[in-house]
């Protein structure tokens, strides 16, 4: 099975050099006659066919070259989207306005790693005086996860964001309207306030603007976190957002 795949991979990498390899060369020939370019496609393809390795040096090559661009365009994203990032006044935050390191999480409460990192996180702020941390609402796995993020920003108008955003993450049943307003009324929310601030528009407009500065940013799961001039995506423990947090300090 494992030669029938790798078969096929060489095939698929073969047909991807004669469409692509011949004719640059060609084109560089400047005008080959047909026989020429079918000389050069039987040329190209026999020095594969006996050097096989160079296509995988080729890929390798380009995907080295992908990361290096994807991690080039994230950093000037970075620096055009820091207001955004740090000083949106809607989005629920932890620390001192003036802290000298701020940590940005992504996260959905229905996301069991954005579950596993939610108190750690907690845990770091309370711990570091000079540290702020900045909540982004990214609903991304369906209705329950959009109810709950309008949920807890509701909660924030009501001053009770963090107690309730913990709440929120500790649930492990359904996060469907019912069982959020039930969670609120546990934790001592006012549920007819909570229900109608659910459906503001400011509360629309920030999980929208939450949204569209992940996708500017290339974050396309949850959780991930914006420390100083890094993103790291998916979970991480609270050493880890430690040396984050100390790395940034040293820049």
């Amino acid at each position: 099975m494992t030669r029938m795949i790798a078969s096929r991979a060489l095939a698929g990498l073969l047909a991807l050099a004669s469409c692509v390899v011949a004719p640059a060369m060609a084109a560089r020939a400047q005008a080959l006659s047909a026989p020429q370019e079918e000389a050069v496609r039987a040329i190209v393809r026999d020095f594969i066919l006996r050097n096989p390795e160079i296509l995988v040096d080729a890929l390798n090559a380009l995907e080295e070259k992908q990361k290096a661009e994807a991690a080039t365009g994230q950093a000037a994203a970075l620096r055009q989207k820091r207001a955004d990032l740090l000083q949106d006044p809607a989005s629920p935050a932890i620390g001192p306005a003036n802290a000298d390191v701020v940590l940005v999480q992504f996260f959905d409460y229905r996301c069991p790693y954005c579950k596993q990192v939610a108190e750690p996180v907690i845990e770091l702020a309370r711990a570091d005086p000079r540290l702020r941390v900045v909540f982004k609402e990214l609903p991304i796995l369906g209705p329950d996860s959009v109810v709950a993020s309008r949920a807890a920003l509701a909660a924030a108008i009501q001053g009770q964001y963090q107690k309730f955003h913990l709440a929120l993450m500790a649930r492990r049943g359904p996060l469907d309207e019912a069982s959020v307003l039930a969670l609120a009324r546990e934790n001592g929310l006012d549920q007819a306030r909570l229900r109608a601030d659910m459906a503001r528009p400011e509360v629309t407009a920030q999980i929208e603007r939450n949204r569209t500065l992940a996708r500017d940013l290339g974050i396309r799961g949850t959780p991930a976190f914006v420390v100083g001039d890094e993103i790291v995506p998916g979970a991480i423990d609270i050493d880890t957002m430690r040396r984050l947090v100390a790395r940034a300090r040293g820049r």
